[in-house]
């Protein structure tokens, strides 16, 4: 499970950044906390603020730092220079002073394992600048060590230091050879098959992301099918039960497949089966003719089903874009139910729906704000560490949706009158 999120120096946020999901000691809805090692974590962070403000780009940093981790052993050497020059990754810095615009980047996660696994506690991170991988690192504390972290290997090119002593000693020379400055430690080292270093790009690789602000991502989405979903009635029975919980009129799909010699996967053809009024009949509509909520609840259907199988993480830009708001709620409520989530899948989303911005719904640890400055800088920050212009606390009986768009927490558009279009 994700614990923390850290990173500096990307797109619109110049300086320090924290997305924590460990719980914090307030009292509401403390059922839902889930206890792995020492920890105590969170299934869900939601985060509210203006267009612009940053919101997508908490998002897309994670998306960078794990995009960067799966594929850095592909980075280096004469692949970079000659074959896959345009594949390289590179951070966006903060773009409005001279000073960041030339700086590094620096992303950092901290993770649990399952207690069936020992409960260890991994702390990963690397910093990227214009020539490469700056820094990169790699600690785990055991359940017994309470929080006390211990070095698997650690790597700074400015101070020339290589520290691998927490890895295979036959595996030391191999890595020290094949190191590119562009590639990761961790990425390299899953390629060797070093269990610990696989383990943890693994754990980047079972990272979903969907951003439905995004047209061409929101598109390539709503093609893709559920895993067996045209050989699998059972399959076919679950994406229907899974509908019905907004769209009762879907009883079932049809499903053709198309051989195409450019494509040994071939193309289906899915049409949605309704029931007809007053009729045990039913009508037929290709998918792509439904409402496009009804398509984006089918995109969700295989990452969803995937996460909570796997209790990884999914992040979510704009979940509210298309749905109800009390379909919105109805999936948050997916992950906050142990019940259903019972491999404590996480979901961490972006939405303007101030709706769910509710006492009765999220922890005020759970509730997150972006807010960008006059300077165009980005912040982030948890309800539950906000105080007042008094120096006090948010109280969990408050009104947060209504206290939000009085603008009490901040992270609220500055709107001004659209005066351009008046008459002189």
């Amino acid at each position: 499970m994700l614990l923390q999120f850290n990173f500096k120096n990307y797109k619109s946020f110049r300086d320090d950044v924290t997305l924590d999901l460990t719980a914090t000691k307030i009292s509401e809805f403390s059922d839902r906390v889930i206890s792995i090692g020492n920890e105590k974590i969170l299934p869900v962070a939601a985060i509210f603020g203006a267009n612009a403000s940053g919101k997508s780009n908490v998002q897309e940093a994670f998306r960078f730092m794990a995009a960067y981790v799966e594929q850095s052993f592909a980075f280096g050497g004469e692949s970079v220079d000659k074959k896959n020059k345009g594949r390289l990754l590179k951070p966006t810095p903060f773009l409005f002073d001279s000073n960041s615009a030339n700086a590094a980047s620096t992303f950092e996660v901290y993770f649990i394992d399952g207690e069936e696994h020992g409960a260890k506690t991994y702390n990963y991170g690397f910093v990227l600048n214009q020539n490469g991988v700056a820094e990169e690192w790699l600690n785990y504390a055991s359940k017994s060590s309470r929080g006390k972290f211990k070095t698997i290997f650690y790597r700074n090119i400015l101070d020339n230091e290589l520290d691998l002593s927490g890895l295979p000693t036959k595996i030391i020379g191999n890595i020290k050879v094949s190191l590119e400055k562009e590639t990761l430690i961790v990425s390299l080292g899953a390629k060797l098959k070093i269990a610990k270093l696989k383990f943890v790009r693994d754990w980047f690789v079972n990272l979903n992301f969907a951003d439905f602000g995004e047209p061409l991502e929101n598109l390539m989405m709503s093609r893709l099918m559920p895993e067996n979903f045209d050989t699998d009635e059972n399959v076919r029975k679950n994406v229907v039960k899974y509908l019905s919980a907004f769209d009762s009129s879907i009883v079932d799909f049809n499903i053709e497949k198309f051989p195409d010699d450019k494509d040994k996967d071939g193309r289906f053809k899915i049409e949605a089966v309704h029931k007809m009024i007053n009729s045990n009949d039913t009508a037929s509509i290709p998918l792509n003719n439904e409402s496009a909520g009804t398509l984006k609840m089918f995109s969700l259907y295989p990452v969803l089903n995937e996460v909570l199988e796997t209790g990884s993480v999914l992040f979510i830009d704009e979940l509210n874009a298309r749905l109800h708001p009390l379909l919105v709620r109805s999936f948050i409520i997916t992950f906050l139910d142990s019940t259903i989530n019972t491999n404590h899948a996480q979901l961490v989303f972006s939405t303007h729906d101030s709706w769910q911005l509710s006492k009765e719904l999220l922890r005020r640890d759970e509730i997150w704000f972006t807010e960008k400055d006059k300077d165009g800088v980005s912040t982030l920050y948890s309800l539950a560490d906000f105080v007042d212009e008094d120096g006090i606390k948010i109280r969990k009986d408050e009104n947060y949706e209504k206290n939000y768009l009085l603008g009490r927490y901040g992270a609220i558009p500055s709107l001004k009158v659209l005066n351009m279009f008046k008459e002189e």
